[in-house]
């Protein structure tokens, strides 16, 4: 039975108490009528809102989004944000009707009602709202503009979270916005312009508002029409490269499952595909699957952003698919959080920031019934800058267009990225280490350097979908005839791509600096580290030698080539963790008991002790010193230009500090050497041992022989940040008690040698001091090492919270 429920435009706030009795019977012909799933009625001379209910008990989706944002990274409320998709149904008593969630966490998938009441009775369900009916003598009539004008997206719970203040609903300046509130078939959309107002308390808000005090948004409703029962759940499978239904946490239990069997149950995701003609070898899709693009992404980039998502379009006709991805791009007046829209949004914040793929779908089934693309807008910038810090392009009067094109070729990457995560899949950080097979990695630009010398950036980015992806689409899509048993024809594919020899690591095992298994990295090339860290470390040495004013344009100020210099100098940031992941490391698969994957197998010791060598060489005073005349390149900022986190940051004052940038570099790795479950591996296998990396870190810093001049004050600086590191691992409760006990008996070493020096160099001399001074401080109060400031490098990844980003 259709849902028909009717929303009428309302006052901002619900009826007083004692209106309900007062009311006359609603009539329709009274409002501007709008007619479809969900039937609005706009009142313009009073601005209400009511809603008519006349089937109780009926599922539908609801879906909340924030059409309208903030801007800024850090609080992460972006445009076109969707906030979760819900299962809900009305529920009458007396007057009261009642908006109720389904908890879809514990399930009974019975033919049994009984079996199936039984479960839900036994978890509690969600009320979202309580209405009232206005017109008991007739159908009934509830007042919904208090619903639907409210901070329903928790824009209010985000910005306390963000140490942004405390803010709430001001109803007197929120309403509905007749503009976007429209209704079809099979949908009905409806939104309101609502503003919060509080007091700020954090550093974000106010550059990004023009009054902090009161912020306005638009928070954006859909109702939406349950997808029919045609659509049959894909059981997910963790080799697959599938985002999970309830995305990894464990999936929903299963009340209904055999005894001994799969009580919890999970589903992939995906878009509903059908071919044509099943059993031919390529045919026409039913219906296609179309994604839209934000006609705000102005050109060059928005022909980089069509041809990167038309790319999946290679892996469907690998799949037998004739046509079956489309891109196009968004209609004259359509409205992108409209859900009958996929769509890939062009968006701006205040600084550049993750993009991400986001979908509408069924929680019952995993179905995405919408794909929404974030495309953050500063991406194509930053691309461009690194290419500035590499090749110094403004000594002539052309600027070289390899810089553009690396640029737009990142942009198609990110385009076909994104809307990956809307067709269901996920990160796959191994593939670069397979020939850039699939475009679900993050891509780090590969230069390639000439016998001269020169940059070759042809092949900065690659220009096609990869092989995993074809099996994912494969697997994920493929349609097979009623004759073929479906969930055998599956675990031949995906057999198959195991005997293929594909490498699927994700995000739990790859983002932190602390996972173990070597190929899962982000922005990394190659399938040896090692030799990759070797390249670009020749590659930033090259790029730095050549760096003066050239590197940015004529009439900028000066100061700003700090900007210019920070990706180039820290080229390797990316590297040093990749590499760190071969010590302690291992070899795993997402094994199932009963396939041909490998056994996990760990890294060999030579392989981990040229891991360990290969880092304490980023520590050499050769390798993180600037070249001669770069430092008196970079004055103090102009007037409104600042410093930012984009810069180093220093201990000169205005000017800038020559080892600011050994210190970042030092810090990051650090800390993937001193990474505590790192060291409790190795402390684990007992080959190479933790030992291993303390003492290297000792001789390199402390025991190697003095220096002199900058080279000298970056060894002792470096030579600190290692005694700080060692302590900070010796008092952290968190970590190994071996591992603990092993960087501690580093410090005493040290503490024992600097007993023993007497060098006639006043600095040094007051260096070996002020290291026995701090030795003997915090060994005796060790919760002074919370009080020391860390060293923070600019950003490397995009800015702000990652949560968005994978969605």
């Amino acid at each position: 039975m259709r849902l028909q429920t009717t929303i009428i435009a309302a006052a901002v706030l619900s009826l007083p108490s004692g209106a309900i009795a007062d009311r006359v019977s609603f009539e329709p012909s009274n409002y501007e009528a709008l007619e479809g799933f969900v039937d609005l009625y706009w009142d313009e001379g009073e601005g209400r809102l009511l809603m008519r209910v006349d089937d109780f008990d009926q599922p539908f989706l609801y879906q909340v989004s924030l059409p309208r944002g903030i801007g800024s990274n850090d609080i992460g409320l972006d445009r076109g944000q969707l906030g979760a998709t819900r299962v809900v149904r009305f529920l009458k008593s007396g007057p009261k009707v009642l908006l109720v969630e389904d908890n879809l966490h514990y399930r009974a998938t019975s033919d049994n009602a009984g079996e199936r009441r039984a479960v839900d009775e036994s978890f509690a369900r969600s009320v979202l709202w309580g209405f009232e009916d206005i017109d008991p003598s007739a159908s009934t009539v509830v007042d919904a503009t208090a619903f639907f004008v409210r901070d329903a997206h928790g824009v209010g719970e985000v910005l306390k979270s963000r140490g942004e203040g405390d803010y709430s609903l001001d109803p007197s300046r929120s309403a509905i916005f007749m503009p976007r509130t429209r209704v079809f078939p099979d949908n009905s959309e409806i939104e309101a312009v609502v503003t919060m107002t509080g007091t700020p308390s954090g550093p974000h808000l106010p550059t990004v508002v023009p009054d902090p005090r009161s912020l306005t948004v638009h928070v954006h409703h859909s109702l939406i029409r349950l997808p029919d029962d045609g659509y049959e759940p894909l059981p997910f499978d963790p080799r697959s490269g599938l985002i999970s239904l309830t995305w990894g946490s464990g999936g929903f239990a299963d009340y209904a499952s055999e005894i001994g069997g799969d009580f919890r149950v999970d589903f992939g995701r995906r878009h509903r595909l059908e071919k044509v003609d099943p059993a031919a070898a390529v045919s026409k899709a039913v219906e296609p699957i179309v994604y839209y693009l934000d006609p705000g992404a102005p050109e060059p980039v928005r022909s980089a952003l069509l041809d990167g998502a038309r790319w999946w379009d290679q892996a469907f006709e690998a799949a037998g698919y004739d046509g079956a991805f489309q891109v196009e791009m968004l209609p004259d007046g359509a409205d992108p959080m409209d859900v009958r829209y996929n769509v890939i949004q062009w968006v701006h914040r205040s600084t550049r920031g993750w993009s991400y793929g986001s979908s509408v779908l069924d929680p019952r089934t995993g179905e995405i019934i919408k794909g929404h693309v974030t495309l953050g807008s500063l991406r194509v910038r930053q691309d461009y800058l690194i290419a500035e810090g590499l090749l110094a392009p403004y000594a002539g009067d052309t600027v070289p267009e390899t810089m553009l094109d690396m640029s737009l070729a990142r942009i198609r990457q990110l385009s076909a990225h994104e809307v990956g995560h809307t067709l269901g899949f996920a990160h796959n950080f191994a593939a670069s280490t397979q020939g850039r097979a699939s475009v679900m990695d993050y891509p780090f630009p590969l230069i390639r350097i000439r016998g001269d010398n020169t940059l070759d950036f042809g092949d900065a980015y690659d220009d096609k979908i990869g092989a995993w992806d074809k099996r994912m689409v494969l697997y994920a899509y493929q349609d097979f005839p009623d004759a073929v048993d479906a969930d055998e024809a599956r675990r031949a594919i995906m057999d198959e791509t195991v005997a293929q020899g594909f490498k699927y690591v994700t995000d739990a095992d790859s983002r932190s600096a602390s996972t173990s298994h070597p190929d899962g990295n982000l922005w990394d090339n190659g399938d040896d580290a090692i030799a990759e860290l070797g390249h670009l470390t020749r590659l930033r040495r090259i790029a730095l030698d050549r760096f003066s004013a050239d590197n940015i344009r004529n009439g900028r100020p000066l100061a700003t080539i700090e900007e210019a210099l920070v990706p180039i100098y820290l080229l390797h940031r990316f590297q040093l963790r990749a590499v760190g992941k071969l010590i302690g490391g291992e070899y795993f698969s997402y094994r199932l008991r009963g396939d041909a994957q490998e056994p996990a197998r760990p890294v060999p010791y030579a392989r981990q002790q040229q891991a360990v060598d290969a880092l304490i060489a980023t520590l050499d005073p050769k390798f993180l010193r600037l070249p001669d005349g770069v430092v008196e390149l970079i004055t103090p900022r102009v007037p409104n230009n600042p410093k930012s986190r984009e810069t180093f940051t220093g201990k000169t004052g205005i000017n800038f500090d020559p080892i600011a940038p050994a210190r970042s570099s030092v810090a990051l790795t650090l800390n993937v050497l001193l990474d505590p479950a790192r060291a409790a591996r190795m402390v684990r296998t007992g080959a190479p041992g933790f030992e291993a990396v303390t003492g290297a870190l000792l001789s390199a810093s402390w025991y190697e022989s003095a220096l002199n001049g900058i080279d000298g004050a970056i060894r002792r600086q470096t030579a600190m940040q290692v005694l700080y590191g060692l302590l900070g691992l010796a008092f952290d409760p968190k970590a190994d008690a071996d591992a603990r006990a092993l960087a501690l008996d580093a410090v005493l070493q040290l503490e024992r040698w600097l007993g023993k020096q007497s060098p006639r160099n006043p600095v040094l001399r007051a260096h070996y001091a002020f290291a026995r001074f701090e030795i003997e401080r915090l060994k005796n109060d060790p919760t002074q090492i919370e009080a020391l400031v860390p060293t923070v490098a600019p950003p490397g990844s995009p800015i702000g919270s990652f949560a968005e980003e994978a969605r």
